[in-house]
């Protein structure tokens, strides 16, 4: 798929057809393309946890802060856990931040790394949402490890609806040229 339809044409879709499954080689597929997302000095903090089933379930039902995230988990076949390793991204090899930013990078490489995971899913003919609103508790139901930070809970699976692109502002909005 062409990048730009790719972009302009992924959205986030929040019901999914329960009767498709995701196989272990098309997740696969996806997380290796998504790999490649840039990270901080090549640091390459984002780690994938993969859950479905009754461990999808357990995660479903630990979402008190917004209920409709679990509801969300629960009607898609899988969910990606996207964790990264903390203190690297932003850091040096010392553990000194290499700038007045410190871990601050940690945040932008995860997003990053979601984005490309997004649109790696798209071109595979897989739909996500990102749901950056999760309990507290989430990181220790999915078993991140320790040294790690939980950043964004991703319910993947096959459409079951066909959102409408949400009105963009216009390019004059957005843009400043300065000489």
């Amino acid at each position: 798929m062409e990048t730009v339809k790719c972009i302009k044409e992924r959205r986030s879709v929040r019901k999914f057809d329960a009767s498709k499954e995701i196989s272990k080689e098309l997740i696969d597929s996806v997380i290796d393309t998504a790999r490649f997302a840039p990270s901080w000095k090549n640091t390459q903090v984002t780690r994938y946890t993969v859950l479905t089933g009754e461990a999808k379930d357990k995660l479903a039902d630990c979402t008190n802060l917004w209920a409709k995230n679990g509801d969300i988990m629960r009607g898609a076949p899988m969910v990606v856990a996207l964790s990264i390793v903390d203190k690297r991204s932003g850091y040096e090899r010392d553990g000194s931040p290499s700038t007045p930013l410190g871990d601050g990078w940690q945040m932008f490489d995860a997003g990053i790394a979601c984005q490309s995971f997004c649109l790696a899913a798209f071109d595979a003919g897989l739909s996500t949402v990102i749901m950056g609103l999760y309990d507290d508790n989430a990181a220790d139901v999915i078993g991140i490890p320790e040294g790690q930070i939980l950043t964004a809970l991703i319910a993947v699976g096959f459409a079951a609806e066909a959102p409408e692109a949400p009105k963009r502002k216009e390019l004059s909005d957005l843009v400043t040229y300065k000489s």
